[in-house]
């Protein structure tokens, strides 16, 4: 039963993946990131991570999707203000291409592995301390980094809202 779950989250994931490259619509491609992320979140219920996917599907599901789709419709961002793109789905199959070698490298390295049943989770994989423990010590600086990130990022988005709202009142 959780082979057929596997396939599914696995399968939706793709889908929602694809859907966010080749979507023409701002909207439409957040939704496929949606998808990829509930579909995410779905790996780690699966792994028994019950605390990865209360957060995958709070902060990431809900609060930054939100914000994602609040922007967009505060932006009112459509397909005719993107650029146009007209090599842009031949550039996604020449990406997936040369992908081809390096998967097939990861499926040779996968099928010489020893077939032996393997532990793939820890047991306390997931639990909130486990996770506690090594994200303020060993990852410590890479996680104040990404809220600078994160902090950058808002910041821009507030004054490119600001500068189209500025050329917007002198028209």
């Amino acid at each position: 039963m959780i082979d057929i779950f596997f396939i599914l989250f696995a399968i939706l994931a793709i889908g929602g993946a694809i859907t966010m490259i080749t979507a023409e619509e701002p909207m439409y491609a957040t939704l496929g990131l949606l998808i990829s992320i509930l579909s995410v979140g779905g790996f780690f219920a699966l792994l028994n991570a019950s605390f990865l996917f209360m957060v995958q599907i709070i902060v990431y599901a809900g609060a930054v999707l939100t914000l994602f789709l609040f922007l967009l419709m505060f932006l009112n961002i459509k397909k005719e203000d993107l650029p146009h793109e007209p090599k842009k789905y031949m550039l996604i199959t020449l990406g997936a291409v040369l992908m081809i070698p390096i998967n097939m490298l990861i499926f040779k390295a996968l099928s010489t592995l020893p077939n032996i049943d393997m532990v793939l989770v820890e047991s306390d994989f997931g639990t909130i301390k486990a996770l506690g423990m090594q994200l303020y010590t060993e990852w410590l600086l890479p996680f104040e980094l990404i809220s600078v990130l994160l902090l950058v990022a808002l910041i821009g988005v507030i004054v490119l809202a600001k500068q189209k709202s500025k050329k917007e009142i002198k028209q």
